[in-house]
């Protein structure tokens, strides 16, 4: 296997017009040219669509603080080791005020100590939802008590949006911009 972008940006001039027209809806709804995931997800014209309303949904709608949507992104990012995912969200998820230690802890494949108790019951979630395909009575009942029920639903919403968006990326192989930051360090199983 290579690190070639297997599908890669397509030229205007060769867009269908299900894709162009997608591509500008994509545009007045976000007001940015198609990017990053939704590059690969431009070959299914409604799908991308679809993905970019429930990521705006996600982003900026949900019944969580941006802080914990932010770090669970990054969660899923690093469980998925996506490099571009965890590229875009490492400096919002700072700006919204996830810890610097506590990124870096995620970066690493550790579990943070850093943690406050929200992002410690984000990421007890997150992590038994990803790696169990499940959540436990004990952490769905204190996310509930913290967040509530649409908060247990919107981050369940988060981790899936997040890595359906990794799993297009991880086959696409979509590549990291040249001047980015370094990649995430290999992760350890």
């Amino acid at each position: 296997m290579t690190d070639t972008d297997r599908l890669p940006e397509i030229p205007a001039e060769t867009l269908s017009a299900a894709q162009a027209a997608a591509a500008e809806a994509f545009r007045a709804e976000r007001g940015v040219p198609v990017f990053g995931p939704f590059v690969p997800l431009l070959r299914s014209p409604e799908l991308m669509l679809c993905a970019s309303r429930m990521g705006l949904y996600l982003r900026y709608g949900s019944a969580l603080p941006l802080r914990i949507s932010e770090f669970v992104i990054l969660i899923v990012a690093r469980l998925w080791s996506q490099q571009v995912e965890w590229q875009i969200h490492h400096p919002i998820a700072l700006k919204a005020g996830v810890a610097p230690e506590t990124a870096q802890a995620l970066a690493e494949g550790r579990r943070p100590d850093t943690m406050s108790a929200e992002e410690a019951l984000a990421y007890a979630f997150s992590t038994e939802l990803q790696h169990n395909r499940a959540v436990s009575d004990a952490t769905y009942a204190a996310v509930v008590a913290q967040f509530g029920e649409q908060g247990a639903i919107d981050l369940t919403g988060i981790n899936g949006y997040y890595a359906l968006l990794a799993m297009t990326m991880n086959v696409a192989r979509t590549a990291l911009p040249e001047d980015g930051p370094p990649p995430l360090p290999p992760l350890v199983r």
